[in-house]
């Protein structure tokens, strides 16, 4: 039953990054056919960011107090109809405009396409608090980091296929003056859409609770307070000595505060590549989308090994530590983003693959045991509020990553000062983590 839930959870969360991560292959179609300015389409990532961090701050206790199975099968398929909402955003900006041309119909096509990409940002906090509050349900404390990073893989898995799938259906049908299909911008959400609905039909019938709703027994974990050894399920509590617990465990807790900052550096980081790596490398280095897409992709592939790889490391070497394994990678990170950058345009694609895997590799770790180091120090009884909190310094990161780095590169007609702005904030969360050094484990006596 443990691997099955860590199987149906990794899918499920692959699919949530289908009808996530297919924006940014997308942009360059939108930039073409409607003439959608760049900041206009960094204020989507931004506003998409901001409102998904804002979400999982409120479905996280949710999740606490829910089973967590429907909450992630029912975001999902509400963010399915979000994502084909988008792809006929034409179809309503006209009904609203009035026509199909001009200076209105493009103001009506960038508020109907904001407003979806919103919704769907909303509705894509309900993937993961419920995702880890089942693997703290069903993985005890000492083997979770190793478990966690395995079911990280979604998100690389998700954000790598649909890179390669959205990037081949950019290149069909007619070319226009960038060189991309005219019109073929929809495909990238109906198409993961339609992967989400089969995927959706399957965890309908796999997809597990948590132990105690399937008839079995969790472990048993142990609280900081040295109360003694009790299962969730069997402990009953008034609701404001939740309450108070809540507010001693993750919003009163310094240590939770610290990973806060970190996860701002480690996703502005990543973001920066995920969402602006395909017309980066196609503005800046002369790079096909296809040939981004694939290079975006093994970015994703890379990032799946390193978070394995910070998994074991943390489980073998520091002990649970997490934070001091991810003062390396973050390190390797920024010296990766640094290589990739003084390549010279038009370089052999394979060099762009080699740098950027690397980065993908170091920033993937850090990515996966923040989110480990705050359910830990919560504890299973709190995951859900601790990946909440978390997620709004995670996603607040978006304010630069989306439409800051979209506004510079508009304003100064060059990526290299977002580009150089994103390698300082991977040395700035090196320089946090190096501040959790000597931080316990978990929060478990």
């Amino acid at each position: 039953m443990q691997r099955r839930m860590l199987v149906t959870t990794i899918i499920g969360y692959t699919l949530f990054y289908f009808l996530r991560k297919n924006l940014s292959l997308a942009m360059p179609g939108l930039a073409q056919d409607y003439g959608i300015t760049k900041s206009s389409l960094g204020l989507f990532l931004t506003l998409h960011g901001v409102v998904y961090g804002l979400g999982k701050f409120v479905v996280g206790p949710i999740s606490d107090r829910s089973r967590p199975r429907r909450f992630l099968m029912g975001g999902l398929a509400l963010a399915m109809v979000a994502n084909v909402a988008f792809g006929f955003g034409p179809v309503f900006a006209a009904l609203i405009a009035g026509e199909a041309t001009g200076a209105a119909f493009t103001t009506a096509l960038v508020t109907v396409l904001g407003v979806a990409w919103v919704a769907n940002g909303l509705l894509q906090a309900s993937g993961n608090p419920p995702c880890l509050k089942l693997l703290s349900y069903w993985i005890p404390p000492e083997t979770l980091a190793t478990k966690l990073a395995i079911w990280n893989s979604s998100h690389s898995i998700g954000a790598g296929l649909v890179t390669v799938m959205c990037g081949y259906i950019m290149g069909l049908g007619a070319l226009g003056a960038d060189g991309v299909g005219i019109g073929m911008w929809r495909w990238c959400f109906f198409a993961p859409a339609i992967v989400a609905a089969a995927g959706l039909a399957f965890l309908f019938f796999t997809l597990p609770g948590t132990p105690e709703e399937e008839g079995m027994e969790g472990f048993i974990g142990r609280d900081s307070s040295g109360s003694g050894c009790s299962r969730d399920a069997r402990t009953a509590r008034k609701s404001s000595e939740v309450n108070d617990s809540a507010m001693r465990r993750v919003y009163l807790n310094p240590v939770i505060w610290m990973i806060g900052v970190c996860c701002f550096m480690v996703y502005l980081t990543r973001f920066a590549i995920l969402d602006w790596g395909p017309m980066l490398m196609k503005e800046s280095k002369g790079v096909s989308l296809a040939g981004a897409g694939w290079t975006v992709a093994c970015f994703e592939i890379a990032g799946i090994l390193g978070t394995l790889f910070s998994g074991w490391a943390t489980d073998r070497w520091a002990g649970g530590r997490a934070p001091r394994v991810c003062l390396f990678m973050m390190l390797g990170a920024a010296v990766c983003m640094g290589a990739f950058w003084l390549l010279p345009a038009k370089s052999s694609v394979f060099l762009y693959v080699a740098a950027l895997s690397g980065a993908g590799f170091c920033i993937y770790g850090p990515q996966a045991m923040t989110g480990l180091t705050a359910v830990n120090l919560a504890t299973k009884r709190f995951a859900g509020t601790a990946v909440g909190f978390t997620s709004l310094f995670s996603y607040g990161s978006v304010l630069f990553s989306g439409w800051g780095m979209g506004f510079l590169a508009e304003r100064t007609g060059s990526w290299t000062a977002p580009f150089v702005s994103v390698i300082g904030a991977a040395l700035i969360g090196a320089v946090f983590f190096a501040l959790l050094w000597k931080t316990r484990p978990n929060g478990y006596s």
